[in-house]
């Protein structure tokens, strides 16, 4: 199927959305959905102004106009069938004042398709899951309901997070839905990949006119970065490994949060490894990355890395506490070149465009009182070359095992607790599914080949094993080299200096992930957002602010470098003033196609640094 120009599905687009089709024309002109904070709609609900029900009809014609018709964004894999039941089902006697008993009532929220639903599949974006339902609610889906939110949907994601191909499996991407777009009367042969709201179209290039987008939505957690960014739900939760939540926030200009581990609960998610996965908030704003984070975290009994939230002080229901506009004054901030501006023979590798960005974010860091040194670099950067992750067979001596051996590990023990009668139980049978299912002769599930599931798949996970003792001393050197990469990037510290305040826990090393994070740009260390289990990069950056690990394209949304009086595409500054709205008061109405105009400066990623070594320090 040949996706329309812009002009033609912009007027498609717009129809639906304006057409009665929902029967809620008075409601939409006293509310306005487009860019609306959980602050915004929970204040429509005590006016009186608007029901929980009639949000949710609001969102599905916007998801059937942007999302399934139209630009055909590809952000869902599910739409919820019981969305609007849950809705007529909330009591608005359970929306106090001040948010504490349902701090997220009558909130949309969409779910990355690694997080388990028991009323929906839970596929990981492969086709070998595409029947798989699991038996009950992921812990983190049963907090957001308990809290009040309506799950509307699951989210496309690139398949098994990006831990399949070893070949470059592009953002976004999976098989399944690749079969489920075939199935609607796509090409199989195109068919398969979510695009960025903000430039949908298929890439025109040679070798990559494949079907991918034109521009790179950012991965894995690429379908609720389109959706929320697309005001297609409110808020989204995606899972990291590395890269995983804040790549999609940033190509997709959305606040995003990687928590450390066991902040979150890992119970009922699709694993890549336990040594560093964890799901995280994506929102619109920072307030409502905070309000959505102090839901998702908590203690979990099934999950013994949250063990630390049982003392109090390391984890919270509220993180909208730490919130300060300025918090940023005497942070020090590091700002790296080798490895990110320049390659490993010290060339520059960023475009002169891409250059003025960097350097235009860190004006803005600076006139907001931060004390930037740029540049300084990683001391242990020469050290995450040579020590990369390990990718397809042969696996070399000098490379990382730990995501392989955590991906078979972690994978198998998740499949063998389906419920009886799933699809798959091992990694050798998703292998074998995908090397089995065919449509015309054409293996849906191998575009982009398997190879870092085979090569994982080879590993002898089992105890006294050759492989788990390669294991233990590739974890055991990538947590040296980490500390090396978080404790000495600013002057005057070295990697013993701080070994308690810096070093990383048991459940966590430093980030590799063949391709997860898609390439996306490189992250400025950013100050300790929150006390106790969420650590960030420096010693040094210790602040009470909500910025741990927030990537953000040109800096929250552009909002800085309009304070600071940098010019900025009108589209884009239509889009940052929305989202400065105050939740004092509602938006005007203005074009519901303004979401999708074309943007003369989108974001572009840095380029990757040869995904098996890139490193996040997670």
């Amino acid at each position: 199927m040949k996706r329309p120009y812009l002009p033609a599905w912009m007027l498609v687009a717009v129809a639906a959305f304006v057409l009665p089709g929902i029967g809620h024309a008075r409601d939409r002109d006293r509310f306005q959905l487009v860019e609306a904070t959980i602050a915004d709609i929970q204040h429509a609900f005590r006016s009186g102004t608007l029901t929980p029900e009639e949000l949710v009809r609001m969102y599905l014609a916007r998801i059937a106009a942007y999302d399934q018709a139209g630009p055909q964004l590809n952000s869902f894999m599910h739409v919820s069938e019981h969305a609007l039941y849950a809705a007529r089902a909330l009591n608005v006697d359970d929306l106090d004042d001040d948010g504490r008993r349902k701090p997220l009532f009558g909130v949309p929220v969409i779910l990355k398709d690694n997080i388990d639903t028991a009323d929906m599949p839970t596929t990981a974006g492969s086709i070998a899951l595409g029947g798989s339902i699991p038996a009950k609610d992921a812990f983190i889906t049963q907090k957001l309901r308990r809290a009040g939110a309506i799950i509307l949907g699951k989210a496309t994601l690139t398949e098994f997070a990006n831990f399949l191909s070893s070949t470059g499996m592009p953002t976004g991407y999976s098989s399944q839905l690749r079969l489920q777009l075939f199935e609607r009367g796509d090409d199989l042969t195109r068919a398969g990949y979510g695009f960025n709201p903000f430039d949908p179209r298929t890439d025109p290039r040679q070798p990559f006119n494949d079907g991918r987008p034109a521009l790179a939505t950012g991965g894995s957690s690429s379908g609720p970065g389109i959706a929320v960014s697309a005001n297609l739900a409110t808020v989204g939760v995606g899972t990291e490994t590395s890269g995983s939540i804040l790549s999609p926030a940033t190509q997709n200009l959305l606040v995003g949060i990687k928590p450390t581990v066991g902040l979150v609960s890992r119970t009922g998610i699709v694993p890549i490894t336990a040594d560093q996965d964890t799901a995280g908030p994506m929102a619109r704003t920072v307030t409502d990355a905070a309000k959505l984070l102090g839901v998702l975290a908590g203690f979990d009994p099934q999950d013994p890395a949250t063990a630390a939230c049982l003392t109090p002080g390391k984890c919270f229901s509220d993180y909208t506490r730490f919130l300060k506009r300025n918090a940023l004054r005497g942070a020090r901030i590091a700002v790296p070149h080798f490895g990110y501006w320049t390659d490993s023979l010290h060339r520059v590798v960023l475009s002169v465009e891409q250059q003025q960005v960097m350097n235009d974010a860190i004006a803005v860091l600076r006139a907001e009182g931060a004390i930037v040194e740029d540049f300084h670099e990683i001391p242990t950067q020469q050290e995450l070359f040579a020590f990369g992750g390990c990718g397809g067979l042969p696996i070399p001596a000098n490379c990382s095992t730990v995501l392989l051996f955590g991906f078979k590990r972690d994978l198998n023990a998740y499949l063998a607790k389906l419920p009886a009668g799933a699809p798959v139980r091992t990694l050798a049978d998703v292998i074998a599914f995908n090397n089995n299912f065919t449509i015309n002769g054409l293996q849906v599930g191998l575009k982009y080949g398997q190879g870092l599931a085979i090569a994982a798949d080879s590993l002898d996970t089992r105890a006294g094993s050759s492989d788990t003792a390669r294991y233990v001393s590739d974890r055991a050197k990538d947590l040296d080299i980490a500390k090396g990469f978080r404790c000495g990037a600013l002057p005057g510290q070295s990697r013993r200096q701080c070994p308690g305040a810096c070093g990383l826990s048991e459940h966590r090393r430093s980030s590799r992930v063949r391709g997860e994070s898609g390439g996306g740009p490189a992250a400025l260390p950013s100050p300790d957002a929150f006390p106790g289990r969420l650590r960030r990069q420096a010693c040094a950056l210790r602040r009470d602010l909500l910025r741990a690990r927030v990537q953000r394209t040109e800096i929250d949304r552009l909002r800085l470098r309009l304070r600071a009086g940098n010019a900025t595409p009108p589209a884009a500054r239509e889009h940052s003033a929305a989202a400065d709205r105050q939740p004092q008061g509602l938006a005007a109405a203005r074009e519901p196609a303004a979401l999708f105009r074309p943007y003369r400066a989108p974001p572009r990623s840095l380029p990757s640094r040869a995904r098996a070594r890139v490193r996040s320090c997670t």
